[in-house]
């Protein structure tokens, strides 16, 4: 089997066979295949695509190239959550306790985040204290015990992945739906939860821009996870808006408590309900009304917050800072963003107001860049409200005063203003089963 032949026929637009795949997977990963080789392949396929069949078998050869947990011992009870990614995205931070208070099991890997905002790792640091590294002896035992468990990822999870994603990330070759499909999946079934739930984003603050697009890649991830016997769904949710009110790690975690506190009940909180329902509706094995109406009765009746500290402090954080959240870090300088006109908010371009917090120190562009975790930016209006000129619809929030002044213009200019009033953009869009 030669790596010219399996390009040549890709590049015709042919069906590779699970041999070929795992051929050119597996020496790929071992250094036996040239990254020239292997770019040549990636752009084939990003012109060509893949069948269900092809993305099926290079996620499975991507998940068997490392280690594997084994979560077997947890039965149906153990579940995850994916998101594709977002500006505002701290649902893990609340859906967590929300489900584990109900009975299932969360042993969760999260990664750091590039780009606008640290991930869910860097968010849970702001918590001083939080150990994102454990043993896989007191990982299991935090998962028995507490019922979760989030950590960083292990250095040899999909190995495979990580290094084809390296060199998609420099060729050009990122926007590919069965690329992306195959480099989430093969993490999610090798991480070995039985039941994972998908959000899937679309919008202007998400890779999938569009519905369709996401759509299509929610449809290719189920259809993975169920040949690989999990009990999978998936939702398609709103990023032409960013989630929830605040975008940055420390900012994030405390409006994640609020919502536990039940002091905040917006969309964020109504789209973690429905994430929680999912995951504990094939987790619990109950009808999804069943699995809302006791996720609801969780977060409501106080369960919820009291397993979020349970958990924290299982994994060394101050959960003092859970109910003083004026102990989290804070920004030197802030600046609050002026209204420079009057009327609706018809538009946000959620991109830009991602990049804004970004330059407030609150993302990172390459994964050895140190997040300022204070930095960030507090919406105060969003699409479909009516602002007047003069109004703050904005706080920025970093430790470099010469960083406000640009990104507060990035901010005005990611918004539209309309004389005619909108409606209020739903989080939720579809189901997709």
């Amino acid at each position: 089997m030669r790596m010219y032949d399996i390009i040549l026929k890709k590049r015709k637009g042919q069906e590779l066979s699970a041999e070929e795949i795992r051929f050119v997977i597996n020496g790929f990963t071992k250094g036996e295949i040239p990254d020239y080789q292997m770019s040549a392949l990636l752009m084939a396929i990003c012109f060509n695509s893949m069948s269900d069949l092809e993305t099926a078998e290079m996620t499975y050869t991507m998940a068997d190239s490392g280690d594997k947990v084994d979560l077997s011992e947890f039965g149906s009870l153990s579940v995850d959550k994916h998101s594709t990614g977002g500006v505002g995205d701290k649902t893990t931070l609340i859906i967590t306790p929300i489900v584990a208070s109900c009975g299932a099991k969360i042993a969760k890997m999260s990664g750091r985040g590039l780009g606008y905002t640290g991930g869910t790792v860097d968010k849970l640091e702001a918590i001083t204290g939080y150990r994102t590294s454990l043993s896989e002896e007191e990982f299991f035992s935090q998962v028995r015990t507490v019922g979760a468990s989030v950590i960083g990822q292990t250095g040899n999870l999909a190995p495979a992945d990580k290094k084809i994603y390296a060199l998609r990330d420099v060729t050009a070759t990122v926007d590919s739906i069965p690329l992306i499909a195959s480099s989430i999946m093969s993490k999610k079934l090798a991480s070995g939860a039985k039941s994972i739930v998908l959000d899937v984003k679309a919008g202007s603050g998400a890779f999938m821009s569009d519905i369709d697009s996401a759509k299509e890649l929610a449809s290719r991830m189920v259809a993975i996870g169920r040949r690989c016997g999990r009990n999978i769904s998936a939702l398609i949710t709103n990023m032409d808006i960013p989630l929830g009110t605040s975008v940055g790690n420390a900012l994030e975690v405390i409006e994640a408590i609020k919502v536990l506190k039940c002091e905040e009940k917006g969309e964020l909180r109504k789209l973690c309900l429905e994430l929680s329902a999912a995951m504990l509706s094939m987790s619990l094995g109950i009808s999804h009304d069943e699995a809302y109406l006791r996720a609801e009765k969780a977060l409501d009746g106080g369960r919820a917050y009291e397993k979020l500290k349970e958990w924290i402090a299982a994994q060394g954080g101050d959960v003092r800072m859970l109910d003083d959240t004026s102990l989290f870090p804070r920004a030197a300088h802030t600046l609050q963003v002026i209204s420079p006109s009057s009327g609706y908010i018809c538009r946000m371009n959620t991109a830009e107001i991602g990049r804004a917090s970004s330059i407030l120190g609150a993302g990172r562009v390459k994964k050895e860049d140190k997040i300022d975790l204070s930095a960030g930016i507090v919406i105060a209006a969003k699409t479909g409200d009516r602002v007047s000129k003069g109004d703050v619809i904005a706080t920025l929030y970093s430790n470099t005063e010469s960083f406000l002044q640009e990104a507060s213009k990035i901010y005005v200019d990611a918004l539209e203003y309309s004389e005619e009033s909108v409606p209020n953009q739903k989080t939720i869009i579809c189901k997709v089963d």
